[in-house]
Parts: structure tokens; C-alpha cells; sequence
């Protein structure tokens, strides 16, 4: 009576995305061995941006930390004006491709690929990738069933984000609250964001950082200064320096930080969700100093979690090159110059060094995220 084995069981429990990513992929190879990665990207429709995100083969990843504009992934573009997906059964069509993606696939030796555009009600953000190393094995009755994984796989990621866009709409809206008393805009926390991703993504090889991590990064760091909203506008808004007790209730925003996202975390029931220590350090460590001389903590050195010392690094920098009711905006050049004076002191110097090393990508974010004349 209870003879059978649920091979999917794992992904009702209590586990990780990315768990349940390799779970489905080792119930696909029961039956279609010849599968040998599954890969998800994710695509950020406000710089078109696709991302690499999580993949199920361990250390066979050719295109870990990898990013493209969608308009440069061709054949992937096609997929969409088509709306349908792709079989390609012998990669060599693209062998002559000019495309990064299409080339590291190739050297890592798949040869046959099928390619699912992901949904979430009709709104299009990522694709999903079943590859082989063997030639012509996706059939119609293999795509069939790889149809069903597939859009399993899809809701999956989707309920995922779901979660934290669910919670990031409620620190949205509270963080609205804050920029609507504090001198900062919105412009601010979409740079700082995506600085911060930069930063994340140019550590990777270093620190051993999958996509996973540097996505949630990117996804968490707005969140950094949630507590200023508790922070009364006397000191908020002050326009000249702070006296002692003004100051420590100031520095009072980041363990009230924390216990806000606490809060939404038991309220979401987010205690179990992937990378959520990631919200958390952001939101308590985000002011440490690697000397020792920041707070709440003093913590010093790789005491301070290393999403907490980039985020300090991409919240400085835009500080500096963004334009203040009490400063004007400081350029890139003096900015940085200033950034590399705090570098090994209260700012972390692989991040520093990692936001300086590009430049371009920093000067790009500039450009599509400037502040508005009612910003």
C-alpha cells in the first residue's frame, strides 16, 4: 500500500530553491539520463538585462556570474518575438555565433539544448535551459514531459520571488515614508542596487559567490536604512551636525532596522526562505567600519558579513555622486578618489577596488537611473 516513492517529495519541504532545483533535475535523469544541466537566468525588464541565476549541475557552470542585454542574446530575443520555445538538437548551428553565452556553452561541450521562456501571468522573466551532450535526444515525446518540469520549475522561481517581491512592495511602501522625510530618492536606492551588484559580481571569483547570492544582494540592498523611519524629523532632517545624543539616536536605525525586517519576516513566514541572513546583515551592518569605528556592533574585518561591506561601499559612493538639499553632487572622479582614502580604513578594500574597476558599468547605471527634476 505504501510501496510507492515520491520522487518529488523533496521539493514540498522545508529546503532551499535551489534544492528543489537539483531534486527535479535527478527525477528527470531517472528517465532522461542524457539531461545534464538544468539553468535559470532572470531578466531585469528595467535595464533589459538577462542574469544568470541558479543552474543544477555543481561545479559544471560555464556561465557563472554572467549578464547580457537582451537585445545582444539574439536567439534568445527570437524566442520571445516568437513566444514559443526552442529546440536546438545540434549546437553547432551556433558555433560561428558572436555571442558569449553561445560560445561557453559550447566549450563546455553541450550539444543540444531546449530553451523554455518563464512566465509569471503573462509577464515574461527569465528562461529556462535543459542541456545535453548529446546530439538530437529532444524528441517530441522527451519535450512533452521536459514541457511539465519545465513550467513546474517556472512557478517554482516565481513563488520565490513572489515571496520577496511581496516583501520588498511592503518595505517599498514604508520606504517611501522614509524618502519622503530623508534627502535621498528613489534614483539613489536603483543605483546603490546595482552598485552593489556590480561590486558582488566583480568578487565572485574571490569570495566564491554563485549567482544566487549576488542576485539577492542586488535584490536586498535598497532595504539598508528601513529603520530611519522610526528616526524623528528633528534629527532626520537636521541640516547641521548632530550632537552626541542626536547622533546615537540616529545610529539607533539599524537595529531598529532589523527588528522591522523581523517583523515582516514572521509576518511573511520568510524565516525558512533562501539567503534571508543576506536582508538581515544588510539592514544591522550596513555602518560597520573595517577599523572597528562604525556601529552598532563594532565590528571589524571579515567580522562585518561581506553583503554588509558592499552595500556600505555602493551607499557611499552614490552619497557622493548624487546632488544633496545641503551639498551638490561631487563627480566620479573626486568621488572615487575619496572612496579609495577610506579604502582599508572604514570602507572594505576588495569592495572599493571592485567598484573602481568598473567604471563603465558604474557611468552606464548613472545614465539610466538619473535623478528627475522632482526627485
Amino acid at each position: 500500500m505504501f510501496s510507492h516513492n515520491d520522487n518529488l517529495q523533496p521539493i514540498d519541504q522545508n529546503v532551499s530553491l535551489q534544492e528543489k532545483l537539483v531534486s527535479i533535475h535527478q527525477t528527470i535523469q531517472k528517465k532522461f539520463s542524457f539531461i545534464d544541466r538544468i539553468a535559470i537566468t532572470i531578466y531585469d525588464p528595467e535595464t533589459r538585462v538577462l542574469k544568470t541565476f541558479m543552474h543544477s549541475s555543481g561545479d559544471d557552470n560555464p556561465l557563472e556570474n554572467y549578464q547580457s542585454l537582451l537585445d545582444e542574446a539574439h536567439s534568445l530575443k527570437e524566442i520571445l518575438n516568437k513566444g514559443k520555445p526552442r529546440v536546438v538538437n545540434n549546437l553547432t548551428t551556433f558555433e560561428n555565433s558572436t555571442n558569449i553565452h553561445a560560445k561557453r556553452i559550447g566549450r563546455q561541450g553541450y550539444t543540444a539544448s531546449y530553451t523554455m521562456p518563464m512566465y509569471d501571468k503573462g509577464v515574461f522573466f527569465g528562461f529556462l535551459f535543459f542541456n545535453s551532450y548529446i546530439e538530437n535526444v529532444f524528441n517530441e515525446t522527451t519535450l512533452n514531459d521536459l514541457d511539465v518540469y519545465g513550467h513546474l520549475i517556472s512557478l517554482m522561481v516565481a513563488g520565490d520571488f513572489k515571496i520577496v517581491k511581496m516583501m520588498n512592495a511592503a518595505i517599498k511602501t514604508t520606504g517611501n515614508i522614509v524618502h519622503a522625510r530623508y534627502p535621498e530618492t528613489g534614483g539613489h536606492l536603483d543605483r546603490m542596487s546595482r552598485y552593489s551588484r556590480i561590486i558582488a559580481a566583480e568578487l565572485a571569483d574571490k569570495y566564491k559567490l554563485n549567482d544566487d547570492y549576488i542576485e539577492h544582494v542586488f535584490m536586498f540592498s535598497p532595504l539598508h536604512d528601513i529603520g530611519k523611519i522610526a528616526i524623528p524629523d528633528n534629527i532626520l532632517l537636521k541640516p547641521g551636525k548632530l550632537n552626541s545624543k542626536e547622533q546615537e539616536i540616529m545610529r539607533s536605525h539599524t537595529k531598529i532596522g532589523k527588528e522591522l525586517i523581523d517583523d515582516l519576516i514572521n509576518n511573511f513566514d520568510l524565516s525558512t526562505s533562501d539567503n534571508i541572513s543576506i536582508l538581515k546583515n544588510i539592514a544591522e551592518f550596513h555602518h560597520e567600519a573595517v577599523n572597528g569605528s562604525g556601529y552598532p556592533a563594532g565590528k571589524k574585518n571579515d567580522e562585518i558579513p561581506l553583503e554588509a561591506r558592499i552595500v556600505a561601499v555602493a551607499d557611499v559612493f552614490d552619497a557622493l555622486t548624487s546632488k544633496r538639499s545641503y551639498k551638490n553632487a561631487w563627480s566620479n572622479e573626486e568621488s572615487i578618489k575619496i572612496l579609495l582614502s577610506y579604502s582599508g580604513e572604514t570602507l572594505d578594500q576588495d569592495c572599493v577596488n571592485a567598484l573602481v574597476k568598473n567604471e563603465q558599468a558604474v557611468k552606464l547605471i548613472q545614465e539610466q537611473f538619473k535623478e528627475s527634476d522632482t526627485e
